[in-house]
């Protein structure tokens, strides 16, 4: 079969490039010969344009709404999988079999105990340590305290480590936010399910019983499940980045830990969030509305839009019908963030403005509100984005090592500064 090719002329010079074709999606062109060819770079600031890599773990359409885990649409794992399930699929290709995910369910819940001494770790950081600080130092410190599993050319090393990471990071991020506000630590109980076990660790406290409301770690299980991975973002990129250096896992998890802090990434949910407190009151509303429209206000209304779908998101289908479920269950009416929310809902999905340039709710904006209802404070949110997306920066971190074509991670650039001068002794400048 012929080869397909695209033709870039320079001058009176042409050359060509490999058109490659993924299972689905855009065709790519292979510009891994440009500079060989031409002496010349592309210039992509945001790599918005680049495929940094091939990867069969995740696919999105974001004209068409749409996100699939290995082939799987979202919403049908949101409705029938569970967390955990999900997580066997992300790493190994294909949903498991009764068999596979009692055997897989059971390692991970054995290995969510995190070393004794790390206990130790926490009480180096100030009392008011935000969880995302904390959560990076642990995961990062981990390296240091798992030396039987940071050799990367061991695949039976990579698989604990595998199997460590997405373990123990519910219990380091439960820990992190005990330790923001003061109360003792509360270990894992292996008779407990992923989410409902980490709800316990958040908010069991030793003198009271506490029960785990099954609409609510179910609802936290969605949002595991919704948040576990979503292509070469940029954590995802930075994890693997830094693991194309070799890096240990731990290390580069902790990198993706990094990277989905800033407000830009994983902070979304928490500024969706504040910006509906500073709302106020649903009488409020429409003063933000149009302050959202107006090109001269800096104003925007988080919660709306994304950056890559330009439909509705997915995501957000499933976290709607979740936050009626939660909002229902624990009776929460009367909350002004809440109405907030509820009404600027309503009219964002009925103005003109917000549906011709579709700006609707995405899944940032609804698990906001779940979280809030549950009792998490918006500190607590990036954290848990990156308890969930660990699983996914595991999955695509080890089909990289897997790779024999990766090389290390080394982008170029356009240099605009000064050219070459000679140096002046002090003395004469």
């Amino acid at each position: 079969m012929t080869e397909k090719m695209a033709k870039l002329t320079i001058g009176d010079k042409s050359f060509e490039f490999p058109i490659i074709s993924g299972s689905v999606g855009p065709d790519v062109i292979d510009i891994r010969s440009l500079y060989a060819q031409t002496g010349m770079f592309t210039y992509d600031p945001g790599y918005t344009s680049t495929g940094s890599t091939s990867s069969a773990i995740t696919y999105i359409d974001g004209e068409k709404g749409v996100l699939l885990y290995r082939g799987y649409p979202i919403e049908q794992l949101a409705e029938k999988s569970n967390f955990l399930e999900v997580a066997y699929l992300l790493l190994n290709g294909e949903l498991p079999t009764r068999p596979q995910f009692a055997d897989f369910e059971k390692t991970i819940t054995r290995h969510t105990m995190l070393h004794e001494q790390i206990v130790k770790f926490y009480s180096g950081f100030r009392r008011d340590a935000h969880p995302m600080a904390i959560t990076c130092g642990a995961v990062g410190a981990m390296s240091a305290f798992y030396h039987d599993s940071t050799d990367i050319t061991d695949p039976r090393q990579r698989q604990i480590a595998s199997h460590r990471l997405i373990a123990k990071i519910p219990t380091t991020v439960a820990w992190a936010y005990k330790y923001s506000i003061g109360q003792p630590f509360v270990y894992p109980r292996n008779d407990l399910d992923f989410s409902s076990n980490f709800l316990r660790m958040c908010f069991a406290v030793p003198a009271e019983k506490f029960e785990v409301s099954p609409t609510v770690a179910r609802a936290m299980d969605r949002i595991f499940v919704l948040h576990a991975d979503h292509e070469q973002n940029a954590s995802t990129s930075t994890v693997r980045l830094a693991g194309s250096s070799h890096a240990n896992p731990f290390a580069c998890i902790a990198a993706g830990v990094a990277s989905l802090w800033g407000p830009a990434h994983g902070g979304a949910n928490e500024a969706s969030l504040r910006m509906l407190r500073e709302i106020g009151t649903p009488d409020r509303i429409g003063e933000y509305i149009n302050r959202a429209k107006d090109r001269s206000d800096p104003f925007r209304l988080m919660g709306f839009g994304h950056r890559v779908y330009k439909n509705f998101d997915p995501r957000a289908k499933v976290m709607q019908e979740t936050a009626k479920e939660v909002l229902g269950e624990l009776g929460v009416t009367n909350n002004p963030t809440l109405q907030v929310a509820q009404e600027l809902e309503r009219i964002a999905l009925q103005d003109e403005y917000f549906i011709e340039k579709k700006l609707y709710p995405n899944v940032d904006f609804y698990s906001g509100i779940i979280l809030d209802a549950i009792g998490f404070p918006t500190s607590m949110f990036t954290a848990i984005f990156a308890l969930a997306r660990t699983v996914g920066w595991v999955s695509q971190w080890r089909e990289m090592i897997d790779d024999p074509t990766q090389k290390i991670g080394r982008p170029r650039q356009l240099y605009v500064g000064a050219e070459a001068r000679q140096f002046v002794d002090i003395s004469a400048r």
